[in-house]
């Protein structure tokens, strides 16, 4: 059977009422995030085995198996200083990620946009770009593999690697065991192909089913009339605020187009016991959607 996740950061407590919380909702793993109100994970330094062994027992007294730990970041800030900082902080997540109690680390590629991490810039799809995201991705697959890690690549749209195609070319380019993909359908979408959403489902399995490691839970929608770049007011990292842009809205699961069923079917055919973390919602808004997601994991038997 497939397993339900959630992110710890959208629990705004210290470690332990995190777990507790967490737990007491039904989850049987997370996927974690550096964010506690009584531990300081913020630079490289802060970073380091003893602390992670402290939050993975926590949360294993709990009974919370922590099945990957979030390293979002710009990995192609086009600030050199700014990059650099960005890159120790996640250099540093990736050396200890098996003290944490997992292998696996997930960031987006990133954008050469000064001002947002989720906007597009004409650089991220020029072959520049591409080639200057392509050597980032590959020195991170080499700390992890340096480490018993596995770095994973989060598609998204306005990145660098923001299609199907992309995806396929960056595996291709970078061909090493200690790359994979975390899984997100929502993030293929724009307005051009949301209508096709049979046809662009088929496309992102039939193609990177091999390199799943993780998968996401939101969901995806026409904005409307905003095309702002859209937050939610909570108290959360900014990756967990963030919920689309321009013409595009993430929603949390259930709140939008996705066809779930196509989706959970293609994913669990390949990958029939993997984490399906739930994500871009509120504190408040959890229980509807572990009952969302675990009516559709029961209805299609998976």
């Amino acid at each position: 059977m497939m397993q339900i996740g959630i992110f710890n950061g959208y629990f705004p407590y210290t470690l332990a009422e995190q777990a507790t919380r967490i737990r007491g909702l039904g989850f049987n793993s997370v996927q974690l995030d550096l964010s506690f109100k009584d531990i300081d994970f913020s630079t490289s330094d802060a970073i380091t085995r003893e602390k992670a062994k402290v939050v993975r027992e926590t949360f294993r007294d709990h009974d919370l198996p922590i099945c990957c730990l979030s390293g979002y970041t710009n990995i192609v800030h086009p600030d050199p200083g700014e990059r650099k900082r960005r890159l120790d902080v996640l250099k540093a997540i990736i050396r200890n990620a098996r003290a944490f109690g997992t292998p696996y680390v997930i960031s987006e590629t990133g954008t050469f946009d000064t001002e947002s991490d989720w906007v597009s810039h004409p650089k991220n799809k020029t072959e520049e770009g591409f080639e200057e995201c392509r050597a980032v991705i590959a020195e991170l697959v080499q700390v992890a593999y340096d480490h018993g890690a596995v770095f994973l690549l989060e598609t998204y749209v306005n990145n660098v690697v923001g299609s199907v195609e992309e995806t396929v070319r960056m595996f291709a380019e970078i061909d090493h065991p200690s790359l994979g993909l975390l899984m997100d359908p929502t993030n293929y979408f724009e307005a051009h192909n949301i209508g096709d959403m049979d046809h662009v489902l088929k496309q992102i399995f039939d193609t990177l089913s091999p390199h799943i490691r993780i998968a996401h839970a939101k969901d995806v929608k026409l904005s409307g009339d905003d095309k702002s770049e859209k937050h939610a007011d909570i108290d959360a990292a900014e990756s967990h605020s963030f919920r689309g842009v321009g013409e595009i809205e993430l929603p949390a699961p259930g709140l939008g187009a996705l066809d779930y069923d196509a989706y959970l079917r293609r994913l669990a055919d390949k990958h029939p016991n993997i984490p399906v973390v739930i994500e871009h919602l509120d504190e408040s808004d959890v229980p509807r959607a572990f009952d969302f997601l675990k009516g559709k994991l029961r209805s299609l038997g998976v």
